[in-house]
């Protein structure tokens, strides 16, 4: 679960999300954090309100590095992903609408299948199912649209509910406008610890499931976000989007040595692809139950010319872990034709470490509060990338499907629209960690959307 987090960060560029752990699957402007739940009520850009959108979105990720936290901050954090997701908009009416966002990630990751020292058991690969739904209703006199949702996900050690509203008011000249949306997430986890830490394990031994319990998690956002057209070519806005987490926040697979223990440690001893099993105990990460993150950002959109738009985004985020980062991003969208535009991208993002983050084996056994996950690290991280998006006026192909419309003519679905997009990352440490210390987390990331009217 815990990969997933990060590699959904990655996909959305939604940092520091590094540093956050909200739950979501893939790219969803409607939701308030990114991706997931339609809790806005607005519909694809470049297509008609009336119209039944589909979108069908999929990709591939591909990660490594050398800091897994399952091994107390070394050895792999090998994860591959593929999650398909389909994004349907239907209009009820002239002024009320139903979404629906539902998908599935198959991944596989090296790192967690470090939790029981047994290479190729479930813990190795896995799905999560997630499906987000929303209904929203225009009051086109008064310039106002209100949306709620509700979605779920599921996977082995995880099970996830929420809701959410929205809210937003446009100005009567369309110039400006005030969004206002609130999410809550009700989250299970699931508390499978490492192998030779759970009770009932037999010194060397590398099977037992052990005895499971379970832990509650509840996070609660609020984003507020004011727009303004300033010039006809120049539109701000300003965003904060609040964050409060109450419940288990560490993760229970997640191994921290001591510097200091002397306690010996009873976990079989390994070859191979296993990382060499360190002299004294590990314990479970642990952090405090209780986490606040407070996030501003500012965008900026400038029309340079009909053909070449700049899209400027800056992010401060701070948190009272102690993480404090800096985000930047440009994004720049060219027509190369009529139909075809090319948007190259290039975000650099930085943060401190958390106040309860070290090193592998650097923690003391007198520290209230630790963890080896490289998430909480200090690092920079840049991800350069280049999207193409090609969309004719009268679509790219056309099609009967079942199903008349209020005429009695044959329904017929047309695919207008087709994005492509890659991009690369890469994690780079601060001289604050010795060199075999440092993040070296990459990344590489492609993904398409289909976008299907009806």
């Amino acid at each position: 679960m815990k990969h997933l987090l990060t590699l959904l960060a990655l996909a959305t560029l939604a940092t520091p999300a590094l540093a956050q752990t909200n739950p979501g699957t893939t790219q969803n402007p409607n939701r308030i954090d990114g991706y997931g739940a339609p809790v806005s009520p607005s519909v694809p850009t470049n297509r008609a309100t009336d119209e039944t959108t589909i979108d069908i979105i999929g990709g591939y990720y591909q990660q490594d590095g050398s800091h897994g936290a399952v091994e107390g901050g070394r050895g792999t954090q090998q994860l591959t992903d593929v999650p398909p997701a389909i994004i349907v908009n239907v209009p009820l009416d002239t002024v009320s609408r139903l979404t629906a966002n539902v998908g599935a990630d198959f991944y596989a990751s090296a790192s967690t299948d470090r939790i029981d020292f047994a290479l190729s058991t479930p813990s190795s690969h896995d799905v999560r199912y997630h499906g987000d739904f929303g209904y929203s209703r225009e009051h086109k006199y008064t310039g106002t649209i209100w949306g709620v949702g509700a979605g779920v996900s599921k996977e082995y050690d995880y099970f996830s509910t929420n809701v959410a509203a929205s809210f937003a008011k446009t100005s009567r000249d369309g110039n400006r406008q005030l969004s206002l949306a609130g999410q809550v997430f009700f989250d299970r986890v699931t508390l499978i610890m490492p192998l030779e830490l759970r009770k009932g394990y037999s010194p060397g031994s590398t099977t037992g499931k052990g005895d499971y319990g379970s832990d509650q998690r509840q996070t609660y956002n609020l984003t507020a976000t004011y727009s303004q057209v300033l010039t006809k070519r120049l539109q701000a806005a300003v965003s904060t989007e609040l964050v409060s987490q109450n419940g288990l926040l560490s993760t229970p697979f997640h191994r921290v040595y001591f510097r200091d223990n002397p306690v010996a440690n009873t976990a079989p001893t390994l070859g191979g692809d296993f990382s060499t099993r360190f002299p004294t105990a590990a314990r479970v990460e642990n952090l405090p139950r209780s986490r606040f993150k407070y996030p501003v950002s500012l965008r900026l959109n400038y029309y340079a010319t009909d053909l070449v738009q700049v899209r400027g985004f800056y992010r401060f985020y701070n948190d009272n872990f102690g993480i404090r980062a800096h985000t930047f991003e440009v994004e720049l969208p060219v027509k190369v034709t009529q139909f075809f535009a090319v948007y190259p991208f290039y975000r650099y993002h930085t943060q401190t470490a958390a106040t309860y983050f070290a090193p592998f084996a650097q923690h003391s056994v007198s520290d209230e509060f630790y963890t080896s996950d490289y998430d909480l690290a200090a690092f920079s991280a840049n991800k350069i990338g280049l999207g193409l998006r090609y969309s004719p006026v009268y679509g790219i192909t056309r099609f009967r499907v079942p199903g008349q419309d209020a005429q009695g003519r044959p329904h017929v679905m047309r695919l207008k629209s087709f994005d492509l997009r890659y991009a690369n990352y890469q994690q780079t440490g601060t001289s604050i960690y010795s060199p075999a210390d440092r993040p070296d987390l990459k990344a590489n990331i492609v993904s398409f959307d289909l976008g299907f009217a009806l």
